[in-house]
Order: structure tokens, then sequence, then C-alpha cells
């Protein structure tokens, strides 16, 4: 199996044709590394597949197939393996939920433990006789219906693999709640000394509360594509070929329909502009904010907006084929979990289960030929399925990750992907967009240009009696300005706005204008009164606030920085200038993440800081990446982290978090490791029960989660 953009890909055995057919299945029980190690060695012994790229976040199985295995050979093949499956069928359809099933049994668990371990209590107290047989009873009345229904994605999922005569992590820990349940309702019944249904419950509760926090993460990890998605109209009104118009379906729309396009419309489908002339934003597609004049001929894609006159647009790509649908394929191909602590557990699920099975049967064997009742015999073996869970190994990463996760926010940096944590604290290379990442994304006048126009008070009346008149964001940057200069507007009538022209009107009789320029290099509005010379307001992006220091934090913490931005080159090489940065300009989306690849091939850990829709799949190639809270909904989305404040100084700030919170991880796995290593000698010597088994296993939850508590305040 190789790794490549973080999606695991399996080469299997036969070639990829140039005929091969692609059939993407959803699957909602996968939810380990077992999982996906479990699918990828069970469809490489199927003839007619060429290879299977399993996407472990958004729980899906992309497979390139031949002609001769349908969909449905491939979703009995799964069911095979152990695991039900459905085809995909819908470019939008969202992924199952992977923490909704859980949460029901994780509150039945948890609820019921703590009323079992209440009941326990004074049963080690001393509690004898019937006293304690009521207490048991009572236990086994809250227990047994609990356990059978908080335990069943553990016993789902066993049952699952056993019928296929297969087995996976969850039939050792069923395997132990079943029978530990089984003997204390022997114990109850014929009226024993010890019950361990608080063992089991315990069990449960921290299994289940692991795979929650895990599936919390993992929930997030296909909305990016569904926002990105979201950006394409639901249909468009086609024009016949009687010359009436309709409302058409993107689903329906097919190449050669001719769309009309309102203003303020977004287009449904790739195609060439018929006839008329507008101006689209494309910020979209090319991050660029100033708008794109668009005439008869010229090409336009989903997505983008119309901002001026109706257009009509002959269709020529449609659904799967426009390039918004492609850049959602981008994304979705690198929204993989990309740890590499997910590689360690896929390699050591092979091991666990059969290790775990075999070990706890010669425990019961060598004690059977030592003597013991076929009873005790079980009760030893059971303790030794108990205390050999995983279940501290299992929460040594979500918990750190949830508490830094925590922390960060406190600091104004969410984190939306709990994985990236580790890989944020390897990176050594940061790609930064322009604007709004480096910049505050918020045009504000030149001051030497706002300076002259504030010296001719009559003018900066003009300007500001035009400007309060629109909520165009020039409009309002320049009002806020001339406010600042204490000007005060004059008396404007006859308003009017033209959407994509400017503002106009009269003061004193005479024609004024604040419009848009006909020719201009950079973003700028003209302001014009009568017949005076027109004059030139040229607008600027502000560098975010600590730039300097936060990229000076980045190069100490030996992360090297650069610019990669789809903006003209003029912008980004003033910027550039600016901080010291090395850039790169006019990058398309494709163009973002293949700078990244070429990265990653070289060996550096990359993280992307961007918040334009475009820089979606540069966010999600990318080892980590991050998003100011100002981004589009996309760049929100696609991002692992986004930091609300204005200052850049979140980047290194998170990542210093991210190092620490590694460091507090493995000291986690030490800590469960070594507990593995001293409590499994004691359970196979039949020191331990069942009961103190649990007791032992939860402790050593206890421990990785308190170790994890010291990353509370980690970010200031």
């Amino acid at each position: 199996m190789a790794w490549k953009r973080g999606v695991a890909v399996t080469a299997l055995s036969a070639p990829v044709t140039d005929h091969a057919e692609e059939t993407v299945l959803a699957v909602p029980s996968m939810h380990c590394a077992g999982c996906m190690s479990k699918i990828e060695r069970g469809l490489a012994g199927i003839d007619g597949i060429y290879s299977a790229r399993v996407n472990l976040s958004a729980r899906l199985v992309r497979v390139a197939h031949s002609g001769a295995v349908d969909e449905r050979g491939l979703v009995l093949a799964l069911a095979d393996i152990g695991f039900e499956a459905q085809a995909r069928q819908a470019a939008t359809a969202r992924s199952v939920s992977a923490v909704k099933p859980l949460l029901a049994p994780l509150a039945v668990a948890g609820f019921a433990a703590m009323n079992v371990m209440l009941l326990s209590v004074s049963v080690w107290s001393g509690a004898d006789g019937s006293t304690r047989s009521m207490f048991h009873w009572l236990s086994a009345l809250i227990a047994v219906p609990a356990i059978a229904y908080a335990g069943q994605p553990f016993f789902r999922s066993a049952w699952s693999a056993l019928r296929k005569k297969r087995t996976n992590m969850d039939v050792p820990i069923s395997i132990g709640v079943i029978v530990a349940s089984g003997l204390s309702v022997y114990e109850t019944v014929t009226g024993g000394h010890h019950a361990w249904f608080d063992g089991a419950l315990m069990l449960l509760t921290f299994l289940l509360a692991g795979r929650v926090l895990d599936g919390m993460m993992r929930d997030r990890a296909r909305s990016g594509v569904d926002a990105l998605l979201s950006q394409a109209a639901s249909g468009a009104m086609a024009v016949n070929a009687a010359g009436a118009l309709e409302w058409v379906k993107t689903a329906d729309l097919r190449a050669g329909t001719v769309m009309r396009v309102a203003s303020g419309e977004r287009l449904a489908a790739d195609g060439d502009i018929v006839t008329g002339r507008t101006r689209f934003d494309r910020s979209l597609l090319t991050g660029e904010t100033t708008p794109v004049i668009a005439a008869a001929g010229d090409a336009v894609l989903a997505g983008t907006l119309n901002l001026g006159d109706p257009v009509d647009v002959r269709v020529t790509q449609v659904g799967h084929d426009t390039t918004l649908s492609e850049i959602a394929r981008l994304m979705e191909a690198s929204t993989q979990n990309r740890s590499k602590y997910v590689r360690i557990a896929d390699r050591a699920s092979r091991l666990y289960a059969p290790a775990v099975h075999t070990l706890a049967a010669l425990t019961v064997i060598g004690w059977l030929i030592a003597g013991v009742t076929v009873y005790d015999a079980l009760v030893i073996g059971v303790a030794v399925l108990i205390i050999t869970c995983p279940c501290a190994l299992g929460l040594a990463v979500p918990v750190a990750q949830v508490v830094a996760s925590g922390a960060l926010m406190r600091a104004g940096i969410m984190v939306k992907d709990g994985s990236a944590i580790e890989r944020l604290a390897m990176v050594d290379r940061a790609l930064l967009d322009k604007t709004g990442t480096l910049t505050q994304g918020k045009p504000v006048p030149d001051s030497a240009a706002i300076s002259a126009l504030a010296s001719d008070a009559a003018a900066a009346a003009v300007a500001l009696s035009l400007a309060s008149y629109s909520r165009h964001p020039l409009s309002r940057a320049l009002a806020q300005a001339l406010t600042e200069y204490g000007i005060e507007p004059a008396q404007a009538e006859t308003v009017s706005e033209v959407p994509g022209q400017g503002v106009f009107g009269t003061v004193g009789g005479i024609e004024v204008a604040l419009r848009r320029p006909e020719i201009a290099e950079s973003t700028a509005v003209v302001l014009r009164i009568g017949d005076e010379p027109d004059r030139l307001i040229a607008f600027a992006d502000r560098v975010r606030p600590d730039s300097g220091e936060a990229l000076a934090m980045l190069k100490q913490l030996n992360v090297e920085p650069s610019i990669l931005s789809g903006d003209n080159c003029g912008s980004v090489g003033a910027i550039a200038c600016q901080t010291g940065l090395t850039g790169q300009a006019n990058a398309t989306p494709a163009q973002k993440q293949l700078a990244i690849e070429n990265l990653q091939a070289a060996g550096r850990t990359v993280l992307m800081v961007g918040d334009g829709l475009n820089d979606g799949p540069a966010l999600a190639a990318a080892n980590a990446s991050m998003a100011p809270g100002s981004a589009s909904d996309v760049g929100l989305h696609a991002s692992d982290f986004v930091f609300m404040q204005t200052s850049l100084l979140a980047v290194p700030r998170a990542i210093t978090v991210s190092r620490r919170t590694m460091t507090i991880v493995r000291q986690n796995f030490a800590l469960a490791i070594g507990y593995n290593v001293l409590a499994v000698p004691l359970a196979i010597a039949g020191v331990v029960t069942p009961l103190i088994a649990a007791a032992a296993m939860s402790a050593s939850s206890l421990i990785v989660v308190a170790n994890s508590l010291r990353l509370v305040k980690a970010a200031k």
C-alpha cells in the first residue's frame, strides 16, 4: 500500500487500463485503520479490480474496475469482507454521521455505569447475604439491557466479521463484555460473591467515548466538499428553441442549452457567452477579487457570479465535468486522515485481535491444565480480554487533541480536524495566500490618495456624500477614511447607484459621480465633478497586524514561509516586498495543489494558509491547513484550523501548541504501553479479577486523560 496526498492507495494485482470504470461506494461501518486494511486486502483478491482508494474520513471507497465487475458485485464483495456498502449516486450526497449512532449508546452506558458503580460500592464495603444478592440483582436489571443496547456498535461489527470467518478489533471486546456479563448473571443467580457488571459497563463507556471523540473530527471532513458544491446554482433559466424561458434544474442541463443569467445569479454550468457583456466575480476559481469583464465568445465557469448585465450562455460542460466539480473532486481526494498513527494502527490492528484471542485462550487452557474449574479459568480469561483492551491507547490521541483544541479555541483558533494537530506539529514549510490571509482582505484607500483628496475639502465632501449612499466595500472604506479626516458630506440631489458602474448624482446643480474607472491596473474608483479632471483614488489591502513578528516566529520554529496566490504579479510583488517573502502569483487551484505536491515529493511537510474559495483544493491537499475567520465558506470548511483574530500570530501559536500536544501524545502512548506490559502478566497469573481488570483499564485511561489536561493552558 502506498500513501499519496494523504489517501491510502492500494496497488492491486491487475493493471489499470484506459477503459477502466470507476464506482464510489459509501461504507458507513468503516471506522478505523483496521477496517481500511481489511477492505483493501479483501478487494485485492478480486479479479477485474485495478485499484481502490479508501477515504476513511468520508467513509468512501473509490474503486477502478473493468466492465466485468458491476456495482452489485462490488457491494457483495464488501459484504463478504464484513462491511455493508451502497453506491454513492450523487456528487453532493452527504456522508453518514460517525457520531450520531454512538451518542445514545454512550449515554446509556455512562448512565448505567454510574448507577451500577453506586450499587457496587455497598458490595465492596462488605455487604453480605441477602443485601449483597439484592444489589447484584438490581445491578443485573440495570446492566443487562444497558449492555445489550450500548454494546451494539461492537457486537454488530464483531458478528459481521465472524460471519465471514474473519476477525477485527471489536471481536475480543465483544467476547470480553459478553462473557463478563454472562458470568456476572451466573454469579447473581447462584448467589455468588462477585459480579462484574460495573466492569463491563465501564469498558463500554470508555470505548464509546474514545470512538465519539474520533468521530466528531471525522464528521467535519466531508463538509468542505459540500460547501464548495453549494456554490453552483440549483438551476438556470433556459432559452428554448421558440425563445421562451423555462426553469431547468442543474442536473437536467445539457451541452448546447442556452442559459439566461441575470445580474446577481451564479452560473449553473460551464459555457460560452452567446450575447451580452458583463462582469463576473471569479474569486471562486482564481482568487482575484477584481471582477473580470466577459463578452460574447468568452468562456465562463460554473459557480462564478454575474455582477453586471444579463447574458446568454451556451452550456459546454455540465455536472461532474464542470471546473467546480473538478475542484470538489480534488478536495475530496485530499481529505483523508493523514496521521502517521493511522498507519501504525493499520499494522497493529492486524496483530491485536488474533494476539488477544490467542493469549486469552492459552490462559484458559493453561489454568485448566493447572487444575482449576472451568468457571475460574473463564474468569481469568475474561480478565485478560478486558485488561488488554486498548482503551488508554485509543484515548491517547483524541483526548490530547480535544484538550489542545479547547486551549486553542480560547485563544481564538478553532480546530476543525483533530488529526491535523499532529500534522501541523511536523510542518517545516508554510505557503500563505495573499488576499485575506497575509492581508486583511478589506480594501482601504491609499494613504497618499486620500490625503490629496482631503486637502480639497469641497471635492472630499462630494466623495463622502456619494460614498455614503452605497454599501459597496470600496464606498464604505472611502467613507470611513474621509470621516476619520473630519470631512463633512456635501448635500447631494438625485443620487442613484448603478450596479457595477458606481454612484451618480448632482451637487449644487453639478453632475458628480463616484464610479468604476474604465482602465485601472489596480483596484480604484474615480471621482468625477462636472468638467473638472477626474480624481483617481487607488485602494490597497493592508498587511495583517503583527505579520513581521509572526513571520519571524515561523522562522524560529524552523518553518520556511512564502506566498502562494492567485492574484496578479503586481499585487503579490508589493506584499512580497513588504514582508520580505518570496512568492508565486497567478496560481490556479490546480497549480496551487501541484506546488504543494511538489514540496511534499521533496520531503517537505506543508502548511497552507488561505481564505479564498479557490484555495479549497490546496487547503485540503496540504499536510495541514489554516484559514482566517473572514474566509469564504469553502475555505472555512476545507481548512483544519480557523483563526478568528486579525493578527497573523495565530499561525506560529497554533504550531507551538501542536508540537507540545504531540509531546503529550507520545507520553500517553508510553503510559498506555507501559500499563499493558505491567498489567497483562498479572492478569495471566490470575492475580486480577475482571472487576480489577476493568478498574485498571479505567485507571490507565484516567492517567492518559490527566496527562492530556496539562494542555489546558498550552495556548497562553
